[in-house]
């Protein structure tokens, strides 16, 4: 039976802004308060979604979350009209109405850690949406995150899906950008590589001091455990604070792997040597560690042109590819090392810059827009079709963009009460054109 790994990439939601919201996340914060482009953002989404279906890759879609979310707006006070609720907000507290407009569920590494059946003890892909406790406008998500999940993955056949962690800084889970899946083959056993910034229960380990570790050991151990994954599967590994404060606030801005192949910064880790000693006997084969050292990119060109926040395939032809976006080309230290790495004997052999600017300037890259889902082949005929990247699907969400999505948005605008109507009109018809049924509050 033939072994994919697809991405699911996360459409651009209706009022993509940059308000700012991500403290430890320095592209987020720099850029807050410029006017954004939601129906660029979206295009620009949809269209590296297409080539990586163009290159024979398995691409999904997840959609967006409702936004504004009114519900959270009234759990925390506010009352009256939906469009009183909008500018009562406005008003009295702004920076709650921007967290309740957020488009960050477009950056689906955060939806949930997902482990595949080649994994798993009762052979079933398992699926666990993140808390995101960290961030308030993020630890709304959750609940509409768990039911595009299970409308997208609709088949208890073969998929099980579990509740998010506690709400609680014990259980701090950010999904699938701080888990990496590394295996010789998709459909074979492989060791999953859960990365945390802290333990919350032990006061001695070390931690960051100026940015918070959103990733938690026991978050990390919870999944593992919901997974039904053998110890031999698994290996913990802490995420170094140092860089945590330099403002890698993800694991995956700091490393990606994909099969065989972990390529990360030197600086990444803690105990890295005793780590990958772990890794290599647990995997059980050869493992190909490429190590980008601080003389070849310091961790602020990593950060600034997320280089690890790229994405690793695998082609059709076996080949591994980096999806890079196009801020790598223009950072001459990261651009030289990428050049670099082509002339060394390493699996990767090519690299493919994407523009995905409205989504960096936000604080995410390739790697943030896409969660890994690994399947066999009836695996991938039980997910809902109607999700899969394909030439019809591709034009049809493009003018489903054309038609709801403005050209521009400002923080300032989040308060326009028209935002709602045109929000909900857009989604409700994209669970039509998905064929997800009543996913979102308003709907139900």
């Amino acid at each position: 039976m033939k072994q994919f790994e697809a991405n699911f990439d996360g459409l651009v939601g209706p009022t993509h802004n940059y308000a700012g919201l991500s403290f430890g996340n320095v592209a987020s914060y720099s850029n807050a308060a410029q006017a954004s482009n939601p129906k660029a953002a979206a295009k620009q989404g949809l269209q590296k979604a297409k080539a990586l279906a163009d290159l024979g890759m398995v691409q999904g879609v997840l959609a967006p979350q409702e936004r504004p979310d009114l519900y959270t707006l009234r759990r925390i006070g506010f009352s009256g009209s939906d469009a009183e609720i909008i500018q009562k907000a406005a008003v009295q507290a702004p920076a709650l109405l921007n967290a309740c407009c957020s488009a960050s569920s477009m950056w689906t590494a955060n939806a949930a850690t997902v482990s595949p059946s080649a994994d798993t003890r009762d052979g079933k892909v398992h699926f666990t949406p993140a808390n995101l406790v960290d961030k308030f406008h993020r630890s709304i998500e959750p609940l509409t995150t768990g039911n595009i999940l299970k409308s997208t993955f609709n088949n208890e056949r073969y998929f099980h899906h579990h509740s998010h962690l506690p709400e609680h800084s014990y259980f701090g889970d950010e999904g699938a950008a701080n888990h990496t899946r590394l295996c010789h083959d998709y459909g074979e056993a492989g060791v999953e590589l859960f990365v945390y910034g802290q333990s919350a229960t032990n006061p001695n380990t070390p931690k960051p001091t100026k940015f918070p570790a959103r990733q938690t050991l026991e978050a990390s151990q919870a999944v593992a455990r919901l997974h039904q994954l053998e110890d031999e599967s698994c290996v913990f590994m802490q995420q170094n604070p140092d860089v945590i404060d330099q403002g890698v606030f993800h694991n995956d801005v700091i490393s990606v792997g994909n099969q065989n192949v972990l390529f990360y910064h030197e600086q990444a880790f803690l105990d890295t040597d005793a780590k990958f000693a772990e890794i290599r006997q647990k995997m059980n084969g050869d493992v190909h560690f490429i190590k980008v050292a601080t003389d070849q990119v310091s961790i602020n060109d990593a950060v600034k042109s997320y280089l690890f926040n790229t994405q690793i395939i695998t082609l059709p032809n076996g080949e591994m590819a980096i999806i890079a976006p196009t801020d790598c080309q223009e950072n001459p230290a990261v651009f030289a090392y990428l050049n670099e790495l082509l002339t060394l004997n390493a699996p990767i052999k090519q690299v493919k810059y994407f523009d995905v600017k409205q989504s960096m300037q936000n604080g995410g890259g390739p790697a943030c827009l896409r969660l890994r889902v690994a399947m066999n082949e009836n695996e991938i005929a039980a997910v809902n079709q109607n999700t899969l990247m394909n030439d019809a699907l591709f034009t049809r969400l493009n003018l489903w963009v054309d038609k709801h999505y403005r050209d521009q948005l400002t923080v300032n605008d989040l308060a326009d009460p028209q935002l709602i109507i045109e929000s909900r009109t857009a989604l409700d018809e994209l669970t039509q054109i998905l064929k997800l049924g009543s996913v979102y509050q308003f709907q139900k």
